[in-house]
């Protein structure tokens, strides 16, 4: 079931940013950037052990939450729980999508390696994208209003080998992210990306690179990436944003 923290007050909020693929890190900052501005959230992650935690935090700051557990991999858990959503906050106004694709325990086989069952592999992690925002997507065309927005790899717009098939689908899923936005153009919704190149604070890949390599690690802030998440979709004025570790 759902974790309650707050009940929301009529009209005390513009609306309800769902966070797929929640963590300590960005997922938590995005959530609390979009909370900031009045969203009531969403959290989606595979588990919901840390649930207790994100709540409080959010809470702490006076930010309406919930928080639910479903697999991106699981169409029906997934299309289950926005529905749960949709009955609790009436609409989606605003889908981010951030689950981790990249599992620092078991490092790809550079690009020259790769092969095509390694491309089908890495492919899978694009696809609930695309049913996540068919979830999502009519709704908000119906209303003409909404955000969808995404995180994706450096590797979509800089050549890294030592990413093998990840590169495929990152590009994938950034020209999906562009593709989209161009359709949704005078639609009232709007579809944007924000690529990210560097290790992430707070979040569970950074807690796996820290043990093995210490503090000497450059990192970058969740709430600065946060933040361009939020001017993306209050801007509209391009699709994309490129973020850069040192």
């Amino acid at each position: 079931m759902a974790e309650t923290l707050a009940e929301p007050l009529p009209g005390s909020t513009r609306g309800t940013a769902v966070v797929i693929g929640a963590g300590p890190g960005l997922g938590l900052s995005v959530a609390r950037r979009f909370g900031d501005e009045g969203y009531a959230v969403a959290l989606v992650s595979r588990s919901d052990r840390r649930h207790p935690d994100y709540l409080a935090s959010l809470a702490s700051v006076g930010i309406v939450a919930e928080a639910y557990v479903a697999d991106v991999t699981d169409r029906g858990s997934v299309a289950a729980v926005l529905d749960r959503i949709r009955e609790r906050f009436g609409a989606i106004d605003v889908l981010y999508y951030g689950p981790a694709i990249f599992d620092p325990a078991k490092m790809p086989t550079s690009i020259e390696h790769a092969d095509a069952d390694s491309a089908r592999t890495a492919m899978e992690s694009v696809y609930p994208a695309l049913d996540v925002v068919a979830g999502v997507l009519p709704a908000m065309l119906e209303r003409g209003s909404g955000g969808l927005l995404f995180a994706g790899g450096l590797s979509a717009v800089r050549p890294m080998p030592m990413m093998g098939a990840l590169a495929l689908s990152s590009a994938a899923l950034r020209t999906y992210v562009t593709t989209l936005n161009e359709a949704l153009v005078d639609s009232g919704v709007y579809a944007g990306i924000v690529t990210i190149g560097g290790l992430i604070e707070g979040g569970d890949i950074h807690a796996a690179v820290r043990a093995h390599r210490g503090d000497q690690v450059p990192t970058l802030d969740p709430a600065g990436i946060a933040e361009t998440v939020w001017q993306l979709f209050a801007k509209r004025d391009k699709v994309e944003a490129v973020v850069v570790g040192l």
